[in-house]
């Protein structure tokens, strides 16, 4: 693809990932998306064919702007990844479009149960790992534990954007892993392990 057509797809993709944001996929248009973005429509359908094209670009490209932090792979890291999730899902438009579109995506017929697969993978890596680490009971099963926390993670932003439009999420995703931990890892890993509200709360 031709350097100004990436840019044209790239600047399609963000401003239709800020009208997902702000409006949802049913009240979302054509007209809005082009006009934030300060082109044409035939620009968006020569890119994505039609809103569900781009609908679907936006849940697929939700991660592109991550940098997951960095560290040994292991539960530590896991537990990183999801606080520096909560923080971005407060600043990073591309991610929480994508994230809205998957959850409300019954609305539009996309059934794109994929990104929900690729996040467990995610996970599934870490814990791994930190099987490999000894870190994890004998009982834990990663791949299960991985969708569980797919899972957890997305009722657990659902509740933060009702509540207070996630400005409490970081203190709710430290609050799940409080709940979930006892059934992933023995008490001595567990006192190794922090989270961004832990670490806070040791700086006060």
């Amino acid at each position: 693809m031709q350097q100004r057509a990436v840019r044209t797809r790239e600047v399609l993709l963000r401003a239709a990932a800020e009208v997902f944001d702000e409006v949802g996929y049913t009240r979302a248009s054509i007209t809005s998306i082009v006009d934030r973005a300060g082109l044409t429509a035939g620009a968006v359908y020569f890119h994505f064919k039609s809103k569900e094209g781009l609908a679907r670009a936006v849940i697929h490209e939700q991660a592109a702007d991550l940098q997951f932090p960095q560290g040994e792979p292991g539960l530590q890291r896991l537990i990183d990844m999801t606080d520096y999730l909560a923080v971005e899902m407060q600043q990073n438009t591309l991610l929480r479009a994508g994230v809205r579109l998957a959850v409300e995506q019954n609305e539009a017929d996309l059934h794109e149960y994929a990104i929900y697969e690729w996040w467990a993978e995610r996970f599934r890596e870490e814990l791994v790992a930190a099987r490999a680490r000894g870190q994890l009971l004998p009982s834990a099963d990663e791949s299960a534990f991985a969708s569980l926390l797919v899972a957890a993670y997305t009722g657990t932003q659902i509740m933060s954007q009702l509540s207070t439009k996630r400005a409490d999420l970081p203190g709710r995703i430290s609050a799940m892993w409080r709940c979930l931990l006892p059934a992933l890892a023995p008490a001595d890993v567990i006192r190794q392990m922090t989270t961004s509200a832990t670490a806070a709360e040791a700086r006060a």
